[in-house]
């Protein structure tokens, strides 16, 4: 079936962006040391393969959010800037001890970590999470952690593994509202993003999950997804633009602006969500350390 293009999915012009888009360059003695870190320890960041507008603000800052299990995703979400392809068949067991390294030479308190998904593998990737999270533990004292997990396909076993060496808080992202799945993240499934969360909720995880508008989105869909979220414990939720990163991926349909975003933030939290960081350069890592 041919699907019928509406006014919400028509694209706006990528060329004239709004003023409340633009960002400064990345400079500054401390991005390039994070820059150099990342480097050094042949590490990839989801800043950096996402093309994430905060890069800038982010490293100069010292912080960074750490992506696992390699730069080739094995799902080819409509959004995403990161590489799709066939990733190298076993883990990088080294990766844990250079992600910890890093985090460590950097003088970081909260480390964020994401990863591609490893649709390849029956346990997803999930214990180079694990075993990340015990060595930052054992390096860095106080260290709180953050995890954005993929879904693994559903495979509960995948998830209790990152459970079981639990970060502060899991995350794993709606995206957009479940209409638009088809278009944007294909080979994901709304419903068993949700039951992730909630799995992760009654075994006492914080949780976190992150989506863009701008996509086709409605904003009566946007306030039913907030009540998803209440509905499933969700603790944070993020909301930021959707920015398309090239010309082969998904057009964005309109540049919603801060007072929307506003408003959102205020009905989120009026639904029973514990914190709603809503903006339009909010991305689910930003401003992390917050969500602890």
């Amino acid at each position: 079936m041919i699907h019928e293009l509406n006014i919400l999915d028509t694209p706006v012009s990528q060329e004239r962006r709004p003023d409340w888009l633009r960002v400064k360059l990345p400079s500054g003695e401390t991005f390039k040391e994070v820059s150099d870190t990342i480097r050094k320890y042949k590490l990839n960041t989801v800043c950096s393969e996402a093309r994430c507008p905060n890069m800038g603000e982010c490293w100069s800052a010292g912080t960074a959010t750490f992506m696992l299990l390699g730069d080739v995703c094995t799902r080819s979400c409509a959004f995403c800037a990161v590489k799709t392809g066939r990733p190298p068949k076993e883990l990088d067991w080294d990766e844990p001890a250079r992600v910890t390294d890093a985090a460590a030479k950097m003088k970081l308190k909260h480390v964020v970590l994401t990863s591609i998904n490893r649709d390849d593998r029956k346990d997803g990737g999930a214990p180079i999470f694990a075993e990340t999270h015990r060595l930052l533990r054992e390096v860095i004292e106080g260290v709180t952690i953050e995890s954005l997990t993929p879904d693994f396909k559903g495979d509960w076993e995948a998830l209790q593994t990152i459970i079981d060496t639990p970060p502060d808080v899991l995350s794993h992202n709606l995206e957009t509202v479940p209409r638009k799945y088809r278009d944007v993240r294909p080979q994901a499934i709304y419903e068993r993003s949700l039951e992730l969360l909630q799995r992760c909720k009654d075994q006492g995880l914080r949780t976190k999950t992150g989506i863009m508008v701008g996509l086709g989105e409605t904003r009566e869909e946007v306030i039913e997804l907030m009540q998803d979220c209440v509905n499933h414990n969700v603790d944070v939720l993020t909301i930021g633009q959707y920015m398309q990163p090239t010309k082969l991926h998904h057009p964005v349909t309109r540049w919603v602006h801060p007072d929307e975003f506003a408003e959102y933030k205020e009905i989120g939290e009026a639904l029973g969500l514990e914190h709603v960081e809503s903006g339009p350069l909010v991305r689910s890592s930003y401003h992390a350390e917050r969500h602890v």
